[in-house]
């Protein structure tokens, strides 16, 4: 045994000043191996106290600042000072980066600086290059292969679904992150009671209060152009305001900006039964499926005010507001190919539209959204006042058409949650009113053999007017027994339509009533539905099992015609979803459900629906069963910056009715009903993979898509199986080669083909790549070099397209304005030719494009 060895002392520095903290070591003689050691107090004092066989021992004194001393002394107890002298460190240098995504439960934050380009000018521009997101061409935004239900800004929504506002005009600047919320639940009194398995975005600006926005002004030619955009917005804790003007006639489509996008809105305007129904046209040539700025020509005004006003009691009250004049032009021709078992007929059609948009949109909406109650009213004006010309050369032979096409809706909708006991109660209603007169004009008249004894005329005119009361009225309870949720609910659905048209040639007013609708549609629902849902660690389960009864009462007087159904119909599905680990997740769902036709399904006279489809559904009404399986399975590794979803969906729908088309020899299509089952079936694959490389700030993505179609069709008395088959291959990369040079890719790959009976059509083979070299050099100067190559091949004959656009701008970064000319089509290619596959045809379309065009542009930040 040994006995313990104290050594004391004091540490100071060369001017007597005492070092605190200063670092005292005993090591084993020559050796890293600590024996002991001490901190010195705050008067600069040791001591340490140690146990060692060896008769001398090492004592190191270390302090940063200081000069490290290294003494042998002897293994006895004793007192030993040292004096330190200064010396200076220099460290290696230390870089610190934050992640580019953080995750914090199920919300993901994308840092946006970390993802924005010198190029970018908005927030939409930088979404499209987050990984595991996707913008597609109309703006809609996906995660994950699945489309938002909620965009909030701070946590409001303004827009509600009309998103792009906010996304082709905030400033990226102002953008601290984009968060994704996953299994959002927008309705917070429900957030602990259902679960979603949606996903909402949210849109986290850099302060609590921001006024914002940009203004722009353009003019070039040729023709004579203009481009203009004042939209300034505003942010606070308490209010929220985008207002926007913008017109232009260079082929930006701002109207685009107006559509709803998010799902749920989308699902609503579906169950309302709110979309407008076109029952006439005028023929159109198909649109290019590349971008639209080189192929639109326009002449748009756009205004739009959204307000929203937080008040007492947590309300909220938003108006939207939006008007929209615009007018379009489209030339070209087309060639189609209709396959028929006796042979293939040729129409060859030369074509001018003009097309005339006017609408106004608004909605007031009073909502509280709180964990006690929800409560929300919208009222919703939607008025359109549309016309469209359109001007063909068949045969030789001039042909006029004009269109008036309008459309009324006033609705309002109403949802109330609030507690009863320990359960929660749902009230919805929602009313709507529908409008809509439409007028067909074609000279010379068609059809002759159907409407003029065989014998030309001069012109026929189509008239249709539908008048539609539409209301669905629901109660349920919601209450929560350990890992189950259920809702029963009880509902009423009422619809009562009136169709009135009529068909008037030039030699006849008044025709044979064939030709004419006088029709009654009344449709009522009664349902019940018990959803259950389970939740469970990983395990999401939700069950629905509504029993409907269905009537209908369906009478033309003037026809004699009528019919009635009631059905009751079990309509159950399933949804799973299982969380693997925090990375992997499955999504799967089945169900069985009933459709019926719609009023624009079954009316026993004939309409004119354009100049060579005139169509008549006298038949019983259409039902449908269906039977849909699909599942998913997706990846995220937000700390890698990886995103992996794929998907296969299958669906099987068996119909009571056949639809019978007359191809005749000039290319006029006759479509009538006939009784008969037939089966549809429908297959589904998709794919997607992204990944962000932050070292060198790229983005990488690759997808795919299959899509197969197989039905039964009557053409010219003749029952045919066809199959429709789509493949896609996409890649898309984003990179920057170095610090002044970016460069964006994509492309896609397109294979087509249809197949009647054993006979396998020609495939179509579709191309389109884009090229763009993104150069930012000194001063705030950018310098843009844009291309995109379109390429469609049948018959083994190739159709080629090439596009380059150039782009100069200097930013003046202490006033914040941009000066950019931008030259568009810079190899004149004016003609694009591109091919569509329809059920049992080929339609070959040669549009004009816009011309070579220059632009001078001044951009504001507001």
């Amino acid at each position: 045994m040994y006995s313990q060895t104290v050594i004391k002392g004091q540490i100071s520095d060369t001017r007597g000043k005492v070092i605190v903290s200063a670092s005292v070591s005993i090591y084993k003689k020559s050796s890293s191996a600590i024996i002991a050691y001490a901190i010195t107090d705050s008067k600069g004092l040791f001591a340490i106290t140690f146990v060692s066989p060896d008769p001398v021992v090492d004592l190191e004194v270390r302090c940063i600042g200081y000069e490290t001393v290294l003494s042998a002394i002897n293994n006895t107890p004793q007192t030993k000072n040292f004096i330190l002298s200064e010396k200076s460190f220099v460290l290696k240098e230390v870089s610190v980066k934050a992640a580019p995504i953080l995750q914090k439960g199920d919300t993901l934050r994308y840092l946006v600086n970390s993802f924005s380009k010198e190029q970018d000018r908005s927030i939409g521009d930088v979404l499209k290059r987050m990984p595991g997101i996707e913008v597609l061409p109309d703006g809609k935004i996906l995660y994950q292969g699945k489309a938002i239900n909620k965009y909030y800004i701070e946590g409001l929504d303004l827009l509600e679904g009309k998103y792009n506002l906010a996304n082709d005009n905030l400033p990226y600047q102002e953008v601290s992150q984009v968060q994704i919320l996953e299994n959002h639940q927008p309705i917070k009194t429900l957030d602990s009671l259902q679960f979603s398995d949606r996903t909402a975005l949210n849109i986290k600006l850099k302060n609590s209060y921001t006024f914002t926005g940009q203004a722009r002004i353009g003019t070039g030619f040729s023709p004579l152009l203009w481009d203009a955009n004042i939209t300034p917005m505003l942010f606070s804790k308490k209010r929220q305001m985008l207002t926007t003007y913008q017109t232009n006639n260079t082929g930006d489509n701002v109207a685009s900006q107006l559509k709803k996008l998010t799902i749920e809105d989308l699902l609503n305007q579906f169950e309302n039964n709110s979309e407008k129904i076109d029952w006439l046209a005028v023929q159109q040539l198909a649109n290019p499926k590349f971008s639209e700025k080189r192929w639109l020509d326009n002449s748009i005004h756009l205004l739009s005010s959204n307000y929203l006003q937080k008040l007492q009691k947590d309300y909220e009250l938003r108006v939207n507001v939006s008007y929209l004049n615009d007018y379009q032009q489209q030339k070209g021709f087309t060639n189609t190919q209709f396959f028929t078992p006796s042979g293939t007929i040729d129409l060859l059609e030369e074509k001018y539209n003009q097309f005339y948009y006017n609408s106004l949109q608004t909605n007031f909406t009073l909502q509280k959204n709180t964990t006690k109650n929800y409560f929300k009213n919208s009222l919703e004006f939607q008025g359109f006042w549309d016309s469209q010309r359109g001007n063909i050369v068949l045969n030789n032979e001039g042909l006029k058409q004009e269109l008036g096409n309008e459309y009324f809706r006033f609705s309002n909708n109403l949802k109330s949650i609030f507690s009863l006991g320990k359960q929660k109660l749902v009230l919805f209603s929602y009313l709507g009113l529908n409008k809509t007169p439409q007028e067909l004009r074609v000279n010379p008249g068609q059809f002759e053999g159907l409407l003029n004894e065989s014998k030309p005329y001069d012109s026929v005119t189509q008239q249709t007017d539908l008048l539609t009361y539409y209301t669905n009225n629901t109660l349920s309870m919601i209450k929560a027994v350990k890992y189950f949720t259920l809702e029963s609910k009880v509902g009423l659905q009422l619809e009562n339509q009136k169709l009135n048209s009529d068909i008037a040639t030039s030699t006849n007013s008044v025709l044979s009533s064939d030709f004419s609708n006088t029709l009654d549609w009344f449709r009522s629902k009664v349902y019940v539905d018990l959803q259950t849902q389970f939740k469970k660690a990983n395990w999401r389960i939700e069950l629905s099992t509504p029993i409907n009864l269905y009537s209908y009462t369906i009478k033309d007087a003037p026809l004699q015609q009528s019919e009635n159904v009631n059905q009751t119909t079990f309509e159950p599905r399933l949804t799973v979803n299982y969380d693997i680990n925090s990375y992997w997740k499955i999504n799967s769902s089945a169900g069985i459900s009933n459709q019926f036709g719609t009023i624009n399904q079954l009316h026993y006279g004939y309409i004119l629906q354009n100049y060579r489809s005139i169509k008549r559904i006298d038949s019983s009404l259409p039902q449908s069963t269906i039977q849909n399986f699909n599942v998913g399975v997706s990846f995220r590794n937000p700390v890698k910056s990886l995103f992996f979803n794929s998907s296969y969906s299958n669906v099987q729908s068996e119909n009571n009715l056949l639809y019978q088309s007359e191809v005749l020899a000039n290319g006029a299509v006759s479509i009538e009903a006939i009784e008969q089952l037939n089966t549809r079936y429908s297959h589904n694959f998709s794919t997607r993979i992204g990944k962000y490389v932050s070292a060198i700030k790229s983005n990488l993505t690759l997808n795919s898509s299959f899509a197969l179609q197989e039905f039964q069709q009557s053409i010219n008395g003749n029952l045919v199986d066809i199959a429709n088959q789509n493949l896609i291959f996409g890649s898309k990369i984003d990179t920057d080669l170095t610090d002044w040079l970016n460069l964006e890719y994509a492309g896609s790959w397109t294979f087509s083909n249809n197949k009647l009976e054993e006979l396998k059509q020609p495939q179509v083979k579709q191309q389109n790549h884009v090229l763009n070299l993104n150069f930012n050099l000194k001063n705030k100067q950018y310098l843009g070099l844009k291309s995109e190559y379109v390429s469609t091949t049948l018959f083994n004959k190739r159709n080629e397209n090439l596009f380059a656009d150039f782009i100069y701008r200097y930013t003046s970064q202490k006033k914040k304005i941009d000066f950019e000319m931008q030259m568009n089509n810079i190899f004149g290619t004016n003609n694009f030719k591109t091919i569509n596959v329809n059920d049992y045809s080929y339609v070959t379309t040669n549009f004009l494009l816009r011309p070579r065009q220059l632009l001078f542009k001044v951009r504001f930040s507001l």
